[in-house]
């Protein structure tokens, strides 16, 4: 126990892009029926967990914008994992925080899937692959995508996961409000009343969308002429709605070399594919101060084929 009381866990947890979002309809359950390609980048938290002995959970971060209490998913995936592993140790997690709050990059459910990795090493729980991917489920839809992570078809609302594999060259251009946050939530809430009369949810119609989706992604990331479409039914929603968003997509639907542009997730992240890092790192450089100038953060990355790591 004296060796395990000293041991100390650095987990990296990136963030993700939707290269496709699609919304099915309404389930019974309450959640969404989802059709989505998800895809780490290398913009990315980093949590750091140690033991201590009082049997408690103590989450701090250089973020001050950030709940550390029982309401964070961090905090919350850690009592998940000590309650069902009936363990006595406790664990210090502190957080430095990169990815903003808020954004469509689900650095929530990244932190919230790195907390289950890092206390089931930190504890020396053993506990398996599955049994995470199952602990994960309860804590969030994008949860279970950041156990498997790289780059995924997501299916259901967003538990049933395929593995993708395509070429990893893209570079990405991320920009950003500071000041604009949105709630996932009431994204979703404002989609279904304004579209719910086109949700078709019999079986046939889910799985043709669900093939479709296979065939899509293959044809659209492994091609050569490098015609990419990416589909976002939430930007329908938050575009009209935020001027931000709408800015960004503007600025990035101008931007040189450019192969398609779209917003993430709920937004209000907007990105650009490049072919390449250099490519999308030119056009960072060209463009940064007028990003800033309109008042956005900007942010370049890589896409990730493994999701988060211990380092």
């Amino acid at each position: 126990m004296s060796e395990l009381s000293k041991r100390k866990i650095s987990i990296k947890s990136p963030a993700k892009i939707n290269l496709h979002l699609e919304v099915i309809g309404k389930r019974q359950d309450g959640y969404h029926e989802l059709a989505m390609i998800m895809q780490n980048i290398d913009l990315a938290d980093y949590l750091d967990f140690e033991i201590n002995q009082e049997g408690l959970i103590k989450l701090k971060s250089d973020c001050n914008d950030l709940s550390l209490e029982s309401d964070n998913l961090i905090v919350k995936s850690a009592n998940l994992i000590k309650k069902i592993s009936n363990i006595d140790l406790g664990a210090n997690i502190f957080l430095r925080k990169n990815i903003p709050i808020g954004a469509g990059l689900a650095g929530g459910s990244s932190n919230a899937a790195a907390a289950l990795i890092g206390l089931n090493k930190l504890w020396n729980l053993n506990l398996d692959f599955n049994t995470l991917l199952k602990l994960s489920e309860s804590l969030g839809s994008d949860v279970p995508f950041f156990i498997h992570g790289g780059s995924q078809l997501c299916f259901g609302r967003g538990e049933i996961l395929e593995k993708l594999n395509y070429k990893y060259e893209y570079g990405v251009l991320l920009l950003k409000n500071p000041n604009i946050s949105i709630s996932t939530a009431e994204t979703y809430k404002r989609y279904s009343y304004q579209f719910s009369k086109k949700y078709d949810m019999r079986k046939e119609v889910v799985d043709n969308i669900r093939n479709n989706l296979r065939k899509k992604s293959i044809k659209s990331f492994n091609n050569d002429d490098q015609s990419i479409k990416i589909k976002n039914d939430l930007q329908l929603i938050v575009e009209n709605e935020n001027h931000s968003v709408k800015q960004a997509l503007y600025l990035l639907s101008n931007l040189k070399n450019c192969l398609t542009f779209s917003m993430s997730g709920s937004g209000p992240t907007c990105f650009a594919l490049f072919k390449d890092i250099d490519l999308a790192n030119n056009a960072f450089k060209e463009n940064y101060k007028l990003f800033k100038n309109k008042g956005f953060d900007s942010w370049v990355c890589k896409l990730l084929d493994k999701g988060i790591k211990i380092v």
